[in-house]
């Protein structure tokens, strides 16, 4: 398990401005949302583009909450690693990353849409 993680520098004001902007909650919200996001663009993330950690911090506790198994289980099943595999903590990293870029650059593109129509329209109904 781990104990805290850090966004890269540029992700600090990323994921303030989303708080502000999507008005879903506080920026571990935020920062869980993106790792959701970018776990469902179904890629696997290489170690070696691993950002630098001069940005925000969280605790496992703050960013997950009272569900930190799960989501140490969904990088697991991602990468088909074991749970307590000693890069847990960089993948998590590595999507919160990607998914606060990924996010930032769909609410540059769609100004007007909230975050609650964001995340109604990426649920997909099947």
């Amino acid at each position: 398990m781990f104990s805290n993680i850090k966004t890269s520098k540029a992700n600090k004001e990323i994921v303030t401005s989303l708080t502000t902007k999507l008005a879903l909650g506080t920026e571990n919200v935020i920062a869980r949302i993106a790792l959701a996001y970018s776990l469902s663009k179904d890629r696997l993330l290489e170690l070696n583009g691993i950002k630098d950690s001069g940005g925000k911090e969280y605790s496992a506790k703050v960013l997950f909450g009272d569900y930190t198994d799960y989501y140490i289980a969904l990088i697991s099943l991602h990468y088909n690693i074991y749970s307590g595999d000693r890069d847990i903590v960089r993948y998590v990293k590595m999507h919160v990353d990607d998914g606060l870029e990924l996010l930032n650059e769909e609410f540059q593109d769609n100004s007007n849409i909230t975050g609650f129509e964001f995340i109604a329209n990426k649920i997909d109904f099947k």
